[in-house]
């Protein structure tokens, strides 16, 4: 018997190389054994030895299908599973399309060992939940967890990526897993009372679960597949679920009986009609006042669930040139007003330099609310979609009827799909009057931000120019002094 020791539970490249010389020494898997180092004592006859190295000479081809599922199936905890993937590269000799006979008893077995870890690094992603801490150097955020199988090394990547300006650390029985903000490096085995139990956060996160907790949707079964009952001990939420699974039943009977709440009067009065949204015939008259109110009210499409508040246009009722841009930032989101953040500071310098004063421009946006996507603490701005645009249109068509612009600047391709109804090419038609199907006359430019982004300094010293080009011809075509 030769027993092949590794370094630890998850010593892939020991385990190839050691693999690779056993199947060319001709050593049968009845004849092999692999073990973790100190895991196992050999017997009286087995000849103990380290996986050794392979000359490049003796290197043979396997399917790449054979290597990820080698790759995967080493993180499974089955005690067999170096055998089963010894016995699968031992048989590839004779049987070069062994990976894709799905009925084969080894070829199974591994399969199915790989779906069980892969599901097991789907609850760690889905699963893990990080307490605040400190340290010397500042907040931590730190995690205890205790996944199916061997797949912290596996996982820790998607938590580097997703909290990646977060410094975080998460401690398994299996090892731990820490990221400084720049570098992820993995240690020995942590302990469950290194983690904090609790933080203040945990409080508001289990009001929230409890109520969105909708108990005529529970399904207990489908619940409990999706949410095993072996991760509820380090959920906060988990403390919950007895009493909301308990109470399902009579809740839903309340909820049942009870009549229907009337629709909200006033939300209904501001609510758009359905109107064809390309045209301005049909818009029912808002006061500004309506409109600001409105925007705040819109349902048009989903973006208003994750901003803080909409963004109106702002500016004289009967200002000669409105200005559009994209969405509200991040800044515009929390202030409730466009124009505010790191880009607005950029078009106050462009209008400065051309000769507009802000204070005689309506600025507006052609989307109302903030698209954006988590990344750690920060919102990353995300470009609305079409459809988005679309739906935001009838804002802007309201915003036209009321200001009645002598000039529509729109600034980017979204402002410009907002105004003219298609997606324009921005540098290309620059610097010309575009004249819309409603009369409405238009000139497009860059959005400061774009001037924001530009890295090389030189550029940036070009498409600012641009930027304040373009404004001075807008203050002449409008007619502002």
């Amino acid at each position: 018997m030769r027993t092949i020791s590794l370094a630890n539970e998850t010593d892939f490249s020991g385990w190839k190389a050691a693999a690779r010389r056993l199947r060319l020494a001709g050593v049968e898997p009845a004849s092999a054994r692999f073990v973790t180092a100190g895991s196992v004592q050999g017997g009286l006859f087995d000849a103990d030895e380290g996986p050794g190295a392979v000359a490049v000479d003796d290197a043979f081809v396997v399917p790449r299908t054979f290597m990820e599922t080698a790759g995967d199936l080493i993180l499974h905890r089955a005690p067999d599973r170096f055998d089963l993937m010894y016995r699968l590269l031992w048989r590839l000799r004779d049987e070069p399309d062994l990976m894709r006979v799905v009925s084969d008893p080894d070829v199974a077995a591994a399969a199915e060992r790989v779906k069980n870890v892969r599901r097991a690094s789907h609850k760690m992603k889905a699963f893990v939940r990080f307490r605040e801490t400190r340290d010397a150097q500042g907040d931590l955020w730190v995690a205890w967890f205790e996944p199916a199988h061997r797949v912290l090394e596996k996982t820790a990547p998607f938590f580097a990526r997703r909290y990646s300006t977060m410094r975080w650390s998460i401690l398994t029985p299996d090892g731990t897993a820490h990221w400084d903000g720049e570098g992820l490096a993995f240690g020995p085995p942590g302990r469950q009372e290194e983690a904090p139990q609790d933080d203040e956060v945990e409080d508001f996160w289990r009001t929230y679960y409890a109520s969105t907790f909708n108990p005529a949707r529970l399904r207990t079964r489908m619940m409990q597949s999706e949410m095993p009952k072996q991760y509820w001990k380090n959920l906060p939420e988990a403390s919950l679920i007895p009493e909301l699974v308990a109470s399902a039943a009579s809740r839903t009977e309340v909820m049942v009986s009870e009549p229907s709440s009337l629709p909200n009067e006033k939300f209904q009065r501001l609510r758009p009609p359905t109107v064809d949204r390309t045209s301005t015939d049909e818009l029912v008259a808002l006061e500004p006042a309506d409109l600001e109110r409105g925007v705040q009210n819109c349902r048009r499409c989903p973006l208003w669930r994750d901003a803080t508040q909409g963004v109106c246009g702002q500016g004289p009722r009967e200002a000669r040139l409105m200005i559009v841009g994209e969405q509200p930032g991040d800044h515009e989101d929390l202030a409730g007003q466009p124009f505010v953040g790191p880009a607005g500071q950029v078009l106050d310098a462009a209008l400065a330099e051309a000769g507009v004063q802000r204070g005689a421009v309506y600025l507006t946006n052609a989307v109302k609310h903030f698209k954006h996507e988590p990344r750690g603490k920060r919102r990353l701005h995300k470009t609305p979609e079409a459809g988005e645009v679309q739906a935001c249109r009838w804002w802007l068509d309201q915003e036209r009827r009321l200001v009645k612009p002598r000039l529509i600047l729109a600034m980017g391709a979204t402002a410009g799909l907002a105004v003219l109804g298609r997606k324009p090419s921005v540098m290309a038609e620059r610097g010309a009057l575009i004249e819309t199907s409603d009369g409405a006359r238009v000139l497009l430019t860059l959005h400061p931000a774009f001037v924001l982004r530009v890295p090389d300094p030189e550029a940036r010293r070009r498409a600012h120019a641009t930027l304040v080009e373009d404004l001075k011809m807008a203050r002449r075509e409008a007619g502002l002094a």
